[in-house]
This record gives structure tokens, sequence and C-alpha cells, in this order.
């Protein structure tokens, strides 16, 4: 840290030179001092002890003083599009686990963290990303169903029981008073995780102004918990942002050269619409049909762990690439009736009876498709971030019970891995032994 410390004041002062006040500055550069020296818990009180400083200054930074967590990320964005210069936008979440129920947005949920349902606070994160680098540019907490009066059905007086409801009026008396203790504001209600990466991105390539940042456009990323969801594709696409989005095998499709017919017109009541005369199939069933024969080996990237029977640390696999019409209800049809075209990208390892997974992908039908492979294969990253951000870095430590100070917290830890990798990558840096 002595070596590295005036880079880092120097970042800091990057980061945070838009904060009106030079206190704030100056505790913005020691919380990311704190959050990257040696030590377990990288909470509030364990932090202080090691800088030798009062826990309550750092306690006031994050919780109550005035600075804008939005303007700092923005900062860190414009810096991750000049020094990551990013090929993809990767969405993900994340969970972090709770003992107690004071915490925002805690509830008991399924978590990949731990694999299981379990007590916890779930974020949802965008990273701008390259194969070598990556940064978390944005975050937002979920807020499930529990944390949102609002969406308690209000009983009926006439159908239901005047203790029924009590009952409600009790419930969202209780939610009201969790969400005041925690200072959520008003206008933060429960949001699908995929509208939040919605509203993410949305500020990420808006135009910059108070509240857009500015970025370019990329191809997003995303696992199954978004890519099953076609609303989700449908609003990245009306957005002009193109996608490579895993999905579940028994998604439904049409191969690409189904077309729909017209029946004839017997002139008498609505005239009949083009439709397909034959149900779907799913995304397995159209890569069975494909066949082995449309595979090709396709390497997407060299590793670092090289040994005598992979000199290169070649990641490679099987794949197919189809075109195929996903068959969702919700999908609107073209003006012939017909379904839009789009990537079925499916990898097959050898010895598998079927592929074991599957993206989907609105990519140029000219894509290439090791592109299409390298970028469906690219979330590797973000494993690697959120092991950093939270093994190193104390992501989920935070122990504070206000809604302003987790996402404070967050943005404070992704800064802090921002600087990490500008030591790693930029050669003019000395990095510590």
């Amino acid at each position: 840290m002595v070596r590295v410390r005036p880079r880092l004041e120097a970042f800091a002062a990057e980061m945070f030179g838009g904060l009106a006040r030079s206190d704030q500055r100056a505790k913005g550069e020691v919380y990311l001092r704190g959050l990257m020296l040696d030590g377990k818990r990288k909470s509030m009180q364990p932090m202080a002890d090691r800088l030798g400083v009062d826990h309550q200054q750092l306690q006031q930074f994050v919780t109550s003083s005035t600075w804008d967590y939005g303007e700092v990320r923005g900062r860190l964005a414009r810096w991750a599009e000049e020094f990551v210069r990013p090929e993809a936008y990767v969405v993900d979440d994340s969970g972090f686990p709770k003992d107690g129920a004071d915490s925002p947005g805690v509830a008991r949920m399924y978590s990949g963290t731990l694999g299981k349902v379990g007590n916890c606070q779930i974020g949802v994160s965008v990273h701008a990303v390259t194969d070598w680098a990556s940064a978390a540019i944005n975050w937002r907490l979920f807020l499930p169903r529990s944390w949102d009066e609002t969406t308690l059905e209000q009983s009926d007086p006439d159908a239901g029981t005047h203790s029924a409801a009590g009952a409600v009026a009790g419930r969202v008396a209780e939610i009201a008073r969790r969400r005041a203790r925690c200072k959520i504001p008003e206008q933060v209600r429960h949001r699908e995780k995929w509208r939040l990466a919605l509203d993410m991105l949305e500020q990420i390539t808006g135009p910059q102004s108070s509240t857009g940042w500015g970025l370019a456009a990329r191809p997003v990323v995303a696992d199954a918990g978004y890519g099953d969801v076609t609303a989700f594709r449908l609003a990245l696409a009306e957005r002009g942002l193109s996608y490579v989005v895993a999905v579940k095998p028994t998604t439904s499709a049409y191969p690409a050269d189904a077309m729909p017919i017209m029946a004839p017109y017997a002139g008498r009541g609505r005239p009949p619409v083009p439709r397909y005369p034959q149900d779907p199939t799913n995304l397995r069933a159209l890569a069975l049909d494909a066949g082995r024969r449309a595979l090709r080996q396709i390497t997407w990237r060299h590793g670092s762990r090289h040994n005598t029977a992979n000199p290169t640390a070649a990641m490679r696999s099987r794949f197919l690439t189809l075109r195929i019409r996903p068959a969702n209800t919700d999908i609107p049809r073209q003006r012939d009736g017909s379904l839009p075209e789009c990537w079925l990208i499916a990898e097959w390892p050898p010895g598998n009876p079927a592929p074991t997974d599957y993206w989907l992908s609105n990519l140029a039908p000219e894509t290439p498709p090791r592109e299409l492979v390298r970028l469906a294969k690219i979330r590797w990253r973000i494993e690697h971030d959120y092991r950093e951000l939270k093994d190193g870095l104390g992501l989920d430590h935070f122990e504070g019970r206000s809604y302003l100070g987790w996402h404070r917290h967050v943005t404070l830890t992704s800064l802090a891995q921002a600087f990490c990798t500008h030591l790693r990558y930029d050669p003019k840096v000395r990095a510590p032994a």
C-alpha cells in the first residue's frame, strides 16, 4: 500500500473529483484504502481499526453524507470505457447472505451464491467486460414484494372479513415501518430483476446528462435467469441493443425456413391471417435435428494454465449455430405473419447425447460463429469479478441498515476492484510483489 498509495490517491481524485466537498473526497480515498488492506472483514469497524481512524467517519461518509454515488459510478463507467475498452455488458446478480431481517431488501429467496433458498439480499449488477478485464459499473438492490406494501392485495370489504382486512392493514403498516427504518425512497418499489437490468442499461447507454452516462451500445450478455424472459429480450431489441443470452432447451421455436401460410378465404366472417401450419418444437429438438454433422470445434479463448497436452491453454468445445425463429406467444409477428429470426448457439461436448448449453442472439446473420461463441462464453469474467469483489474487497461485508449505504458501499467496492485492475494491467505501474 505504501508503494501504490500515490497511484491510489490519483485514482481517487479522478473518481471523486466531482464531489463538492474536500472532506468527502478525502474520506472516499480512505475508504478505498480500507477495502484493499489485509484483513478478513471489510465492515466499518475492522477497517477503521486497520486504518487508525474513527469508524464514525466512515459511517457518516457512507450512510449520511450528501455525495451522489450515481455521479461516481458514471465516472467509473467512463474510466472503464477508456481503460477496459469493453466488448459487452454482462448482466448478473448475486446473493448477500444475512442473519437478521432488518437489512434493506432481505428476505428468504433463492440465491446462486448459496445454491439454495436462504435469508439474503440480492444485488443486480452490470459489468463492462472484455476477455482480459472487466469492471462492475452499475448496481441495483432488488426489493422483493415483501418490501413493497403497494403490491399487497387489499381485501374487498364485501368479500372478506374484517379480520382479513385488518391483517392486510397491519402488514402494510409493518412494511412501511421497515422501509422507513432503511430510508428506502418512496419511488423505489418492487421491480423484477430483469427490469432493474434494463434501467441500468438505459442509464449506461443513455445520452450523457445528469442521469445518462453516454457510453456506446454493446451486446448484452446474461444467464438464463434473464434470457428466459421473453420480455427482457424484446425490450433489449426495442432499445437497439443486441444480445447473447442463455436460455433453457425447452424454449419453443421454429426452424428458420418455417413460414406461415394463409388459409383460403370463404368470403364470410373475418379474413384469415397467416399462421404456421404446425406447432413449434423446442431448441433441443432443433439441435438434435441438425445433428452432429452441423457441429464445429471452436476455440473461444486461451487461458493461463498451460500443460503439455494443451500448451496454449486453449478453451474449446463443439458448437452448432443455427438460424431459428423463437415462438413464444408474446413475440410480435412481422407483417407477413412470420416470427423474427435469431441465432441459436448450442454447445455439444463430445460424449454427450445432446447439447448441454443453449443461447439465443439477435446479432446480425453474418456474425461469425466464433464471435457468437466468444460472447456467449464471456460471462466467465463475472465469476472472477464476484470472487474478487467478495473474497478480497468485502463486497458483501456491509453491515449497515440503509438503502443508500448499501448502494454507496457496492460503488466503493467496485472502485477498489477497478483500481486493482489498473495496477495489474497498466504497464507504467509497478505491481505489488
